[in-house]
């Protein structure tokens, strides 16, 4: 199984994280099943941009985000050109090293 590596964050994962990926799961769902507190506001229907990451290896690899996800990360802070909804992601085919961005659009925490 691919491995996702979650690079240090100050308050969601001080010490990173490194886990195996899980079928049938979404890069959103499994960081909240090993205990990252990722935002996810819309209930990972690719409404907002809360579970915005960036992918820092593996982004190559992954399938083609859809117009829809595109549309919402042009509203994420700290846009790069290799981000992602992680609520869309499927992490199965692909080893991923993970940033999570230090601010999302969402002024108080759910």
């Amino acid at each position: 199984m691919p491995t996702i590596t979650v690079l240090p964050h100050e308050s969601l994962a001080p010490q990173g994280a490194r886990f195996e990926a899980e079928p049938g799961k979404s890069l959103c769902q499994q960081l909240l099943d090993h205990g990252i507190d990722i935002e996810h506001a819309c209930g990972m229907v690719a409404a907002c941009t809360t579970c915005h990451v960036v992918v820092k290896d593996g982004f190559g690899r992954l399938p083609a985000s859809s117009d829809e996800e595109d549309d919402m990360l042009d509203k994420a802070w700290g846009l790069t050109a290799t981000s992602r909804l992680s609520c869309q992601v499927d992490p199965v085919a692909t080893d991923l090293t993970i940033e999570l961005p230090k601010y999302t659009i969402n002024h108080a925490r759910e």
